[in-house]
Order: structure tokens, then sequence, then C-alpha cells
């Protein structure tokens, strides 16, 4: 098969072997795959896939079953399929457990199925799971651009809970705040701590930023507030005001999804059915996505990514 493989400082489209298929899992042929700002930081060496986990970049793809192993009973051979995954969907070919395969919900196109494992699975993990979100409790998102972040708007719009976001410009903040943000901050025009609270704190704060925000969202989330950080987009080390953290009783919790194992990966992946997947056939949600690129333009791929001009996600699509 081809794939996207690393050649010195290079992405390039070349042959490869094909994954072999083991028990519990099933063969894709990737139709379209999505640019992760995890797949960066992995290219700079930074961010080794777990163990067992295939080298090639990418940790979403949309496309058909090829294949299933003999004690799979779905999905099934022909099906049209999104999947999360561990590594390996810039390629033809990919190899998934099962329980990491969804099916596309109606009304939604293989190419637009490309966008929505990684980011939404993220967002709704962080949002109901780790961040212990309920009915009317007000959300803060930063980077609510992004691919998690425009997902994590519509899923409280959708929920009923007010979210306020911070973003990179004020074009950002007309979109999201077109999505369903009660409110979107320019990041660049100062201080972004006063602004956001001018209806009141946070119950959850969504966070990819880390250090440089720690201290600012602790003062920003309410009595009983958890701050769930799910990147290091701003550093690796802030300030803690231990006070507020005491007298507020508030909840810090760090996530990651890739180095889960499997079957907690399952579990998550029945709740994201059970409770947003519905949202896709009723039109309250939807793929967010900035641009389109054959899979051999991943470079330029990449680099729009990394100039964070970006709404959304940035899919790659293969031609075949």
């Amino acid at each position: 098969m081809k794939a996207i493989v690393q050649k010195e400082d290079t992405l390039v489209w070349s042959e490869t072997d094909a994954p072999s298929l083991g028990a519990g899992e099933v063969r894709l042929k990737v139709k379209a795959t999505a640019v992760n700002r995890a797949d960066l930081v992995q290219r700079s060496g930074n961010y080794p896939p777990p163990p067992g986990a295939s080298e090639i970049l990418g940790l979403e793809c949309s496309g058909w079953v090829l294949e299933a192993a003999d004690d799979v009973s779905w999905p099934r051979v022909g099906d049209e399929v999104c999947a999360l995954l561990a590594g390996g969907g810039y390629a033809e070919e990919v190899v998934v457990p099962a329980g990491q395969v969804l099916p596309v919900p109606d009304g939604i196109s293989l190419r637009e199925a490309a966008a929505l494992p990684e980011v939404y699975t993220t967002a709704w993990l962080n949002l109901r799971v780790e961040g212990e979100l309920i009915d009317g409790e007000r959300v803060l998102v930063h980077a609510g651009a992004s691919g998690v972040g425009t997902a994590a708007i519509q899923l409280c719009a959708a929920w009923g809970n007010p979210v306020v976001v911070t973003v990179g410009s004020d074009e950002k903040c007309r979109y999201v705040e077109g999505l369903g943000a009660e409110l979107a901050v320019n990041r660049k025009d100062g201080p972004w701590g006063p602004k956001v609270k001018v209806n009141g704190k946070f119950d959850v704060i969504l966070d990819p930023v880390g250090g440089s925000y720690l201290e600012s969202n602790i003062w920003s989330l309410n009595p009983k507030g958890r701050l769930v950080n799910i990147g290091l987009m701003g550093g690796q080390e802030g300030t803690l005001p231990l006070a507020p953290l005491l007298t507020k009783r508030l909840k810090l919790k760090g996530s990651v999804l890739r180095s889960r194992s499997i079957e907690e990966k399952a579990e998550i992946l029945i709740g994201l059915r059970t409770e947003v997947w519905p949202l896709f056939e009723s039109k309250a949600v939807r793929a967010v996505i900035h641009t389109v690129a054959p899979i051999e333009e991943v470079e330029e791929a990449h680099r729009l990514v990394q100039s964070n001009q970006t709404v959304g996600k940035v899919i790659l699509e293969i031609s075949k």
C-alpha cells in the first residue's frame, strides 16, 4: 500500500508494508484522514505513538471495511465507517480495533466523517466525563476555533450549556459565535481573564494551552469548578494560586486520549455514539472543515495547521 512516510525532514506519499490484521480488528480502506496538531508534534519527535501503534501519522480516518477478524461481529465488510486511531491514518489502509470504529452518521459524507472521531471524542470525553458537565453549567473553551474547540462549542450549544471561548482573531470570534458561543474573546487584544468573566465565572474550563493560562483559569472558575487540561500549547509550567484552589474546592484534571487502553477507548466511543451521533442526524452539530487537500499535499496541510490560521479541520483525501 501507499502511505505518508517521513524521509529526513520531508513527508512523502510512498510505498510501504500494509499492516497485518489481528484478533478483534478490522482493516479499512481509507477515503480521508485529518491533520491534528498531535501529528505535527509526533513529526518533530516529541510525541511518539503508544507501544504497538503504527509509526505512520494520522489519528482518525473514514472509509470502508475491507476485512474483519473472525471474532468481530460489527462492523462488516463493505460498511462505511469512521475510526479513532492510535496512528496509521495517513495511508491507503489501516488496521484498528473494532471498538474504535463508528458508523458514519446519516447525512454525513465520508469526507466530513474524517473530521469527526478525534475532535468529537476529545470534546465529549473532556466535557461530559472528565469535566462532569451537567445541565445549566457554564463552560469556557480555549482555542475555540480549533477542531476540538468547534466541536465543544456545538456540543455545549446543543446541550443548553452557555459557552464562552477565546480565539486568535476577530474573524474567528464572529465564526465561533455563529456556532453557538455566547461570547468570543480575541486573546490578542490583551489579557482575556477579565473579558471572559463579564457574564459570570465558569463551572468547566476546557484548555489545550496549559502553562501560561493556568493562573487565569483558576481565577475564572466557580466554586467546585473543574479545569480539564488537554494540551500544552502555552508551555508546561505555570503559576498555580493555591488559595482559590482550596477555598473554592476546585478540581484540576489532565487528560489525554491516544494512550488510553483499547478497552477504555471502546467504552468512550459507546458514550459518544449514544449521546453525540444523534446530534449529527438532527443537524444540531456538524463537521467544521477549513479545507480539503489531496494527501500528497500533506506538507502544505501541516504548514497551514502550524500557522494557526485555520478554523476547524484540515482534511487529507485519498483519490483512489
